[in-house]
Parts: structure tokens; C-alpha cells; sequence
């Protein structure tokens, strides 16, 4: 039997693993409502996706309007069957001196507005019968790491709140699930960040990979996708030993403090 098709809301299109899904996605897709705040990014993408049915909704999705309105873009187009929360920041810096918007942006963009994305749209999830909320988490969820404080708090939320609807909305046909993508090359990486992974050697995909390991996450049955064996390996010791990777992260200090922002 043909799968049915999606019908899509994607935020945080406009950036590079955004983009990526939704081209990977769109045919597989009756419609796509794209999600962000890059004004030249997303028309680049509505063009790219022509033959496609595309809305593009452009805010910030930490105000309450821009919720409103990707939601009642989906509504009239019939409702979505898939939610994608995708869009992310990232702040790398020392935490002493972090500055406190920053961090409450890291809060707000990173795990409030992808819940309350889900809140906006879990009617229409409903009356789908079966769909799928997937969340766009980061292995620093799991493991604490030194100059990503906030992030690795949000993160750490956004994997707390994916369970915890999961297993709320079990007896429904809503699926809610956790993608994690290894370190990727975007633009949400600093220059700073980008020098101490070239530095420690830190294994990296490209949009386009992350993109195609969503489309078959998407296929499969596990309620959570972690990068490969090795970060699968990485969180378990981390949750069973952790201070193995407390030394292990103790030595690296000196080359992260060498790129971190004080």
C-alpha cells in the first residue's frame, strides 16, 4: 500500500539542516508550511521547491503571533500530519559572563517555542489519526559539555519534553520521536566552535546527510535516532560511568578554553 502522504510543517527552514529536510522531504510531501526568519533564504527555498505546494510563513517563533500563524496556515490547508521542530541556537561561551538574553534565548528558541509549537498543533495532529512530532535534539542533551551550558540545558529539556509527550500521547496515532545529528557544518556553529572541532578532530555530516538520515528515521520504528555506535556508546558510558568522560573532557580543557568566548 502507497504511504499517505505528509502534509508538513518544518521550522527553522531557512537554515542549513532546514533546508535540506525540506528538499528531501517535498516529494514525499502534499504540502509543506515552512518555518523561519531568513527573508532571502526562504524565497531561494520556495524557488527551489517549485512544483511543490509551499507557504511560507517568515517569524520568530518565540512570539506568539508567528504560532498563531503557522497554525492556522496548516489549518487551512487541511491540517498537518507532520510536525518537525527543527529550528535551533547556539550560544558558545564561558557561563560566568554569559550574557542572561542570550541564554534565555537559548531557552526560549531551543525548547519553549518547539513545545509550544507541538501545544498549537497537537488538534490537528489529532484529527490526522496518524502522525509524527519529531523533535531535533543534539547529543549535548545527553552530555554535559564545557562552553555549552545553555545549550546543552536546552537540549537536555527538549529530550525530557519528547519523552514525556511520547508517553502521554501513547494511546493515540501520534508518534513523538527524537532525532539527534551528529556535529554538522551550518552556520549555527560559530568560527570559534568550527576551529576547536577541526582542532579535536570531531566527526562532522553536512546538511544534506542529516537531511537523508531524518527521511529514513521517519520510515523506522524507534522513538529515538542517536548519530552512530560510537555517540550510542559515548551517552550510555556517560549515564553508567561518568566520570570517564569527566576526564576525558577534563583533558580537552585546554584547547577549549583556548577557542572558548570568556
Amino acid at each position: 500500500m502507497e504511504q499517505a502522504k505528509w502534509r508538513l510543517v518544518l521550522t527553522g527552514a531557512s537554515g542549513g539542516i532546514g533546508q535540506a529536510i525540506a528538499l528531501a522531504l517535498a516529494p514525499r510531501c502534499e504540502w509543506l508550511v515552512l518555518v523561519g526568519r531568513n527573508t532571502h533564504a526562504l524565497a531561494l527555498l520556495e524557488r527551489q521547491l517549485g512544483g511543490h505546494k509551499v507557504q511560507i510563513v517568515k517569524g520568530d517563533l518565540t512570539q506568539a503571533t508567528t504560532l498563531d500563524q503557522v497554525a492556522e496556515c496548516a489549518r487551512r490547508l487541511g491540517g498537518a500530519n507532520l510536525l518537525i521542530n527543527n529550528a535551533g541556537a547556539n550560544d558558545f561561551h564561558a557561563f560566568q559572563t554569559q550574557d542572561a538574553a542570550a541564554l534565555r534565548g537559548l531557552l526560549d528558541t531551543n525548547l519553549l517555542a518547539p513545545m509550544l509549537m507541538t501545544q498549537h498543533l497537537l488538534p490537528q495532529l489529532r484529527q490526522a489519526g496518524q502522525a509524527q512530532i519529531v523533535n531535533v535534539g543534539s547529543l549535548f542533551g545527553y552530555l554535559g559539555y564545557p562552553g555549552f551550558a545553555g545549550y546543552c540545558a536546552s537540549k537536555a529539556g527538549l529530550r525530557g519534553f519528547t519523552q514525556a509527550l511520547r508517553r502521554e500521547l501513547a494511546d493515540t496515532g501520534i508518534r513523538v520521536r527524537h532525532f539527534i545529528p551528529r556535529a554538522t557544518d551550518t552556520a549555527i556553529n560559530s568560527a570559534a566552535v568550527k576551529a576547536m572541532n577541526a582542532e579535536m578532530r570531531v566527526a562532522t555530516d553536512n546538511p544534506v546527510q542529516v537531511a537523508a538520515q531524518l527521511v529514513e528515521f521517519l520510515g523506522g520504528s524507534a522513538w529515538e535516532r542517536k548519530p552512530g555506535l560510537k555517540e550510542a556508546m559515548l551517552v550510555l558510558v556517560n549515564q553508567l560511568l561518568p566520570g570517564l568522560p569527566d576526564r576525558a573532557i577534563r583533558g580537552q580543557l585546554a584547547v577549549i578554553r583556548k577557542y572558548l568566548p570568556e
